[in-house]
């Protein structure tokens, strides 16, 4: 009996069984080799699979070559986006071997895994640009000591998103030049005082301080002060922040972790605050 070989990939009995295949009426009928040189994947991968069960090709020519069929190098290509995803070989077979999961369903599972992989792949760059944003702004401290001292509650895409949609001001600019003199023991301070503000915010909420009310106004006030540590805030910039904390679920996620409903709770707080000052929160602009 011939087995296959390292030599399959050129081999000349091969492409004649191929064209044998092709003259039986066959979809299509490929050898290893030539499947390997289409879909990027080893001779020696497509072998392993074929033992295993994983992809084993539809038929063998008359020389005991493998023949891959149309149906067969789409198997392959499932089970390549499905490594990509960090799947094992195992449970790639189990998920291809599942009986009534036509295509359709393997095509969507497939992209929506891709889809994750995509937002975690963007999660990393924005931390990276993070990173280099901190490192050219010639900061006193490192990005390891900031997550250390604002701890899960520091996530590098919420910097990320502030400078997709600030980074071309004037503010965003003194914010990074405020942040490369702050030593680490300001830093401490910062997150000190900003627990204190949250912490009074959720007090103030649960105990039914309604907004508009002078405790409400001078919360309001306090959240700007702390605001101000960054770069300058007016009532107005201050009024269309505070609208991030509802319309950004994780925004809001953030607050609400503090008290339930913190986050529309401090919105209305923010905007009663604003009316007291003569700045209509429905007119607000970044000025």
């Amino acid at each position: 009996m011939v087995t296959d070989s390292g030599q399959e990939r050129d081999g000349a009995g091969a492409l004649d069984a191929a064209d044998d295949a092709m003259e039986d009426g066959a979809d299509i009928a490929l050898t290893v080799g030539e499947v390997s040189t289409l879909l990027g994947i080893s001779v020696r991968a497509l072998h392993h699979w074929d033992e295993t069960g994983l992809v084993r090709p539809c038929r063998r020519s008359d020389a005991n070559y493998r023949l891959y069929s149309e149906a067969d190098v789409m198997r392959i290509q499932q089970v390549l986006v499905y490594r990509q995803t960090g799947m094992s070989l195992a449970d790639i077979k189990m998920v291809l071997d599942e009986p009534d999961t036509d295509a359709m369903t393997h095509l969507r599972r497939q992209r929506e895994l891709l889809q994750g992989q995509i937002s975690h792949m963007q999660q990393m760059l924005s931390s990276i640009d993070m990173v280099m944003d901190i490192q050219q702004s010639g900061a006193r401290i490192s990005v390891a000591e900031m997550a250390e001292i604002w701890g899960t509650d520091w996530d590098p895409v919420y910097i990320e998103e502030a400078r997709a949609q600030w980074g071309d001001t004037e503010e965003w600019a003194e914010s990074y030049r405020r942040k490369a003199r702050m030593t680490r023991a300001d830093w401490e301070r910062a997150h000190e005082e900003t627990v204190a503000l949250e912490t009074a915010l959720a007090k103030a909420m649960r105990s039914g301080v309604e907004p508009g009310s002078p405790e409400a106004n001078a919360l309001a006030r306090w959240h700007r002060k702390d605001f101000n540590r960054w770069f300058e805030v007016s009532t107005s910039k201050q009024v269309l922040i505070a609208r991030g904390y509802v319309a950004d679920e994780r925004y809001a996620r953030y607050y609400d972790k503090r008290a339930p409903g913190l986050a529309a709770w401090l919105k209305d707080v923010i905007d009663a605050g604003a009316r007291s000052e003569g700045v209509d929160p429905a007119t607000a602009t970044w000025e």
